[in-house]
């Protein structure tokens, strides 16, 4: 009994090693947390708030900053703003008190749903050209293999700042500039380096077996590769899809060289926000705030096959 329970000992946590182990996670979760948390809570505050020394911490809650972010303010004398009918929106009311009216909507719409499409479309692409070749790199006899692969690994071993330039020149030349297609297929080259090298260790983790039984039962090839290994390799599909939507959602270098109209995504978008008088704090938090809401919920969503693929093959049968 106690030669089993020393050797218990060696692989299960003690109480006191659990608790302490609990107690650093959460800590570093909290640290973590705390710049999401203060750019919400600004996010919730008045300019003056926002740029008060030292930094305000309990505040009067404020939609100041979503109103800036959603219109475009205009300002106008005391005397003007008499002459006006009465307010009929309570954020119509909130702009008058500072003597200004709406003037329209702004861009941030646009700019919101063009990060959607470029990041989700390139995720999308990437992830699918990724599985393919990852799947003919492990079970198909590619001449120059390895070279090919360190070749593709390679596209990832200087910044892609480093090559913006003639990108430019090349999208300028072909009209790929400011466009949806241009951002879509240059995030795609760059995110599928990353996604063929992460698919392929996840399909090698797959028994061949699996694909050889269906094809004694009839499947062709494809349909294996379709009924077989891709259910098998969900949970690294989704890790990947992960990583490539967060590297083409907060590209930034990229998207404020190659965009400044009709496909402008966000991260150029933002630090753009010009307030009265300066950098509009609480509107850029707002911004922020619902710039990182999809990228989370999509994370979420998955998160089950983000832990299962993170984790995948780390222990063999």
């Amino acid at each position: 009994m106690t030669d089993l329970a020393l050797q218990q000992s060696v692989v299960a946590a003690s109480p006191r090693g659990k608790t302490f182990a609990a107690v650093v996670v959460i800590a570093y979760a909290l640290f973590a947390a705390l710049p999401i948390v203060w750019i919400i809570l600004t996010s919730f505050k008045t300019q003056e708030d926002a740029i008060a020394y030292p930094p305000v911490v309990m505040f009067q809650p404020s939609m100041e900053g979503y109103v800036n972010l959603f219109t475009i303010r205009s300002r106008q004398t005391p005397e003007f703003i008499a002459s006006l009918p009465p307010a009929q929106t309570w954020y119509d009311r909130d702009v008058r008190k500072r003597n200004m009216v709406i003037a329209g909507p702004s861009k941030v719409v646009p700019r919101f749903i063009n990060s959607l499409v470029i990041g989700f479309g390139s995720t999308f692409l990437a992830v699918f050209l990724g599985t393919l070749a990852a799947y003919a790199f492990s079970r198909f006899k590619v001449p120059m293999a390895d070279d090919l692969l360190f070749f593709i690994l390679s596209t990832r071993m200087m910044p892609p700042i480093a090559v913006a330039i003639p990108i430019y020149l090349m999208y300028r030349a072909l009209g790929l500039a400011d466009s949806y297609l241009g951002m879509i297929v240059l995030y795609t080259a760059v995110n599928v380096s990353l996604a063929v090298w992460l698919l392929k260790g996840f399909i090698d983790e797959i028994p061949r077996e699996y694909e050889e039984a269906a094809l004694v039962d009839g499947y062709t090839r494809l349909q294996a590769f379709i009924k077989v290994v891709l259910p098998q390799a969900i949970t690294g599909i989704a890790a990947t899809a992960i990583f490539c939507l967060i590297f083409a959602w907060n590209e930034y270098a990229f998207a404020l060289l190659l965009t400044s109209g009709d496909a402008q995504t966000m991260p150029p978008f933002i630090p753009f926000i010009i307030g009265e008088g300066g950098q509009d704090w609480p509107a850029v938090a707002a911004a922020t705030t619902l710039f990182v809401l999809p990228i989370l919920f999509f994370t979420v969503v998955l998160r089950k096959h983000l832990l299962r693929g993170i984790t995948f093959g780390a222990v063999r049968k």
